[in-house]
């Protein structure tokens, strides 16, 4: 065979298998389809996905949808939803009284989750200063989690910059489960800059509380030989909603944090319930409250038996070429299981490789909603493209399908879908990741 021969065996062999794999992924991913989604869940009629609003219910019902026309079976309630509550602390009038004279909104900070407090140099409350030379965010950080009693705490004014920095912190509504009940039976702290001798104080401050409900979205394919053995697939559904206008623009659509991810579990869900290869039972949850402190995530990783799952497919930003380039993803904590290792196996012949993390340095393993479930041993990780040091439209309006790699989220999503085999049959058990809690 002369080298004109060899070149066009070879250009021949490249088109076959190209054809080859286009036919692969026709069989797990149908494109049109994966539009359709991302498209849904990242529109403006959807105005960002925003926890405690009504457009993250039109999300859930879009997404529950999805799972009932596929035939898939709910997970937790009949409308597909898991729903629980949380409640919601909201700073309200803060006046602070120093010899009679109003202290400046900046030159206080009050840490309380008590309905009122009026306090007056009449009342018992401990009295505590940080000092001139004092490590002050040590000092501030000990009083509001070591001290049991109701305290003010006089600030010198060297402070005063690191004082007004932190107001900016506490004096933003706080979110918290409604079953725990730590911020509420904790004690109230005042922080106030001292000025000169104190003769007299008049603190009076309060606090709304709201019990509201959250709300993930799950569906179930059962197993059949291993039905008490679970694999997840999972990506969050929430986001920022509608932010501060950039020109005409104010809604944080999301296409890539995370509707892509959404998309992929949905388009796996609907793969799989055709397929109907699965030994082990198959969970997709769509998590909301991501954004605000992944609260979706750790309701349902602290109401699921850790032990009966045996892998976790978290699916975050995929909307875009990783740093390795084309057809590769990367792996939070790769090497904290063999998952990685074990899916790569299953994609071998295909030009996908999976990778590890390329940012150690954010600690990206327990910062996503994989978390929960990692520190209790789950081979949970999170399946990301984003190269967040250089993402310029993370968080911000622009995050719009228009900039998605279409090509790249179907790609992943194929090579999830084929890198998971081994496990959903039940043929291939990924090692347990070591225990942070029980």
């Amino acid at each position: 065979m002369n080298k004109k021969q060899v070149l066009s065996f070879l250009s021949c062999l490249a088109t076959a298998y190209a054809c080859m794999a286009q036919v692969s992924v026709a069989q797990s991913v149908d494109p049109t389809d994966v539009k359709r989604i991302i498209e849904t869940l990242a529109s403006d009629d959807m105005r960002g996905r925003a926890s405690f609003t009504k457009d993250i219910d039109k999300a859930a019902d879009f997404i529950a949808n999805e799972f009932r026309q596929a035939g898939l079976k709910p997970y937790a309630e009949d409308n597909y939803r898991q729903t629980f509550h949380v409640t919601r602390i909201t700073p309200g009038e803060q006046v602070v009284q120093v010899n009679h004279n109003n202290i400046q909104a900046q030159e206080f900070v009050v840490i309380s989750a008590s309905p009122q407090i009026q306090w007056t140099e009449k009342n018992n409350i401990e009295q505590l200063e940080i000092k001139k030379g004092e490590d002050f965010s040590m000092r501030f950080r000990e009083i509001v989690r070591n001290n049991p009693n109701n305290n003010i705490v006089w600030v010198d004014p060297s402070f005063a910059d690191m004082l007004a920095r932190f107001k900016t912190i506490f004096s933003r509504e706080n979110v918290t489960t409604k079953q725990d009940q730590d911020i509420a039976a904790g004690p109230s702290k005042v922080f106030i800059l001292k000025q000169a001798a104190i003769n007299s104080f008049n603190i009076q401050a309060s606090t709304k509380r709201q019990d509201l409900p959250l709300f993930n979205v799950a569906a179930v394919i059962p197993g059949k030989s291993k039905a008490d053995e679970f694999v997840v697939f999972s990506g969050h559904y929430d986001h920022l909603g509608v932010v501060t206008p950039v020109g005409q623009d104010s809604i944080a659509n999301g296409a890539d944090d995370d509707a892509s991810g959404t998309t992929a579990m949905i388009s796996l869900a609907k793969h799989f319930q055709k397929l109907d290869q699965n030994e082990r039972t198959l969970i997709f949850v769509a998590f909301t409250a991501e954004e605000i402190g992944m609260f979706g995530s750790k309701y349902f990783s602290n109401n699921i038996d850790p032990d009966k799952v045996v892998a976790m497919i978290n699916i975050e930003m995929i909307g875009k070429d990783s740093k390795f380039g084309p057809n590769s993803l990367y792996v939070t904590g790769y090497k904290n299981s063999n998952l990685a290792q074990l899916m790569q196996e299953q994609v071998k012949g295909t030009a996908f490789t999976f990778h590890p993390d390329p940012y150690p340095q954010q600690n990206l393993f327990y910062r996503s909603d994989n978390a929960v479930l990692a520190a209790l041993g789950v081979p949970a990780h999170t399946f990301s493209t984003s190269q967040i040091d250089k993402d310029e439209y993370y968080h911000t309006v622009k995050d719009e399908v228009s900039t998605l790699n279409m090509n790249n989220i179907n790609a992943t999503i194929e090579a999830i879908a084929t890198g998971v085999m081994g496990i959903i049959k039940g043929e291939q058990t990924p090692s347990r990741v070591e225990k942070l809690r029980d």
